[in-house]
Parts: structure tokens; sequence; C-alpha cells
């Protein structure tokens, strides 16, 4: 066989090995169920104070 053969056969067992990993990671994180967002009551609000400065002249 050929160099350039077996750098492609190895290319395209290593791109199906990634294909078949992402798909078990998909299975797994869709198995989790539902996604909810976080409750907005335990979410911290940012805090902006507004401040004037007046100048007497």
């Amino acid at each position: 066989m050929s160099r350039s053969k077996i750098v492609a056969i190895i290319t395209g067992f290593i791109s199906i090995v990634l294909a078949i990993a992402y798909l078990l990671i998909v299975q797994i994180l869709d198995f989790r169920g539902e996604m909810k967002p976080a409750p907005i009551s335990e979410v911290e609000q940012p805090v902006s104070m507004v401040t004037q400065s007046s100048t007497s002249s």
C-alpha cells in the first residue's frame, strides 16, 4: 500500500470515530431531559446606582 492510501484510511477512521463520539455525546445530553431556564428569583440582579452632582457657580 502506498503512503497516501494509508493516510487516507487513518484519516477516514479518525473521522468516523469522531462522528460516533459526537453522536453519543448528543444522545447523552438529550437524554438528560428538557433544559429549563434558571428561576428569575435566584439570579442576582445587577444593581446600578446613578449619582448626580451639581456644581454651584
